[in-house]
């Protein structure tokens, strides 16, 4: 069952999920390394300790400021999914095409430690019992999103219509 291995609160901005100083490294890559780079947390990720699939709960406008692509890839780079109350737009617009689990849910209560369930309606938290409904991305987005990113799903719409799929 997947943890929530960090919460953050309202505003967290790209600054801080991938900081400036690092925007030479722009490889999916290399990018994971620089995640949260001013924080512990970083040194969880890179030493192994959060498993792939862990949850960040954040309230709302997670990843607002620069439009840099890096602060999306660099959690896609863990297989981290986002829940929060609410996305800046460009953030969940890269999150999209890079086929970061990015879900909207603006009523959820978790804490670090807590196991939960992301269902395609709601998200259970497994450990308080609460269930919230989730707010659900246009079918385009998620359709890109559940192809692994837009350059995945462009490939498959074209296998497809060639009859190679």
């Amino acid at each position: 069952m997947p943890q929530v291995v960090l919460k953050v609160g309202d505003d967290i901005s790209t600054d801080q999920i991938y900081p400036g100083r690092f925007m030479a490294t722009v490889l999916p890559s290399e990018t994971p390394q620089f995640a949260f780079a001013d924080f512990e947390f970083n040194e969880r990720l890179k030493s192994g300790q959060v498993p792939h699939g862990s949850i960040i709960v954040a309230n709302n406008n997670f990843g607002c400021g620069s439009s840099r692509e890096q602060a999306a890839s660099c959690l896609k780079g863990y297989e981290l999914t986002i829940i929060a109350k609410g996305f800046a737009r460009i953030f969940l617009q890269n999150s999209c095409n890079l086929g970061l689990r990015t879900i909207i849910c603006p009523t959820l209560e978790a804490s670090e430690g807590d196991e939960v369930e992301v269902g395609a309606t709601e998200v259970v938290n497994k450990t308080t019992g609460k269930s919230s409904p989730i707010t659900p991305l246009p079918k385009a987005r998620q359709a890109i999103i559940d192809a692994g990113g837009l350059i995945a799903y462009t490939r498959q719409r074209v296998l497809q219509k060639h009859g190679r799929a």
